[in-house]
């Protein structure tokens, strides 16, 4: 599955990653985040993950398999 929208960092619970996607669902980000800068426009691959749970409850936890920059 892909992803396409901005990145924004949440400070919510310690903090954590959501993607803000084009279709104006959110999703929280799990996995290798380490390029993630807030704002970013990113195209993102990889899968939800609907058995997940998290404190974060700002959508469904999405496993990132690869990330690029737009």
């Amino acid at each position: 599955m892909k992803l396409k929208g901005t990145i924004r960092r949440n400070d919510l619970e310690g903090g954590h990653w959501v993607i803000e996607t084009e279709d104006g669902d959110t999703y929280q980000l799990v996995g290798p985040l380490d390029a993630c800068k807030d704002g970013m426009k990113a195209e993102l691959e990889g899968s939800v993950d609907k058995q997940a749970m998290g404190i974060g409850m700002t959508g469904p936890h999405f496993s990132v398999q690869k990330l690029k920059a737009l």
